[in-house]
């Protein structure tokens, strides 16, 4: 089963699970927000995308980010960062078989058309 992680009012999320339902594909749909994401989840995205990919540093959150933040986030501990503010992270992050995509668009689509599923 792939497992999208997202916010709910996100629309970027809303289009990625009305596909998933559109396509028949079972997933599982875990908020940012609530239960939140624990460290060690955090640290496994970053090592397989990178700051660069999960972060949103065109998101409201990361504009009114402090700048100690910001170049923590980037150059520090960006795990500490992303679990305070869940909301930096760029949605959806889809996760299936081990592995982590962030963002939904034709890659993304691609990737779970080529038959991907986690079980």
């Amino acid at each position: 089963m792939i497992t999208i992680h997202g916010i709910g009012n996100c629309d970027t999320c809303r289009k990625a699970r009305k596909w998933f339902d559109e396509k028949g594909i079972d997933h599982e749909w875990v908020d940012l927000r609530d239960p939140g994401v624990d460290r060690a989840t955090l640290a496994g995205w970053l090592e397989q995308v990178g700051a660069d990919r999960l972060i949103n540093r065109r998101s409201a959150t990361w504009r009114k980010l402090p700048e100690d933040l910001k170049a923590a986030a980037v150059q520090g501990d960006a795990v500490a960062v992303l679990e305070d503010y869940t909301t930096l992270i760029k949605r959806p992050v889809f996760e299936a078989g081990g592995q982590v995509r962030v963002g939904f668009d034709d890659t993304t689509r691609g990737w779970i058309g080529k038959g991907l599923r986690a079980t």
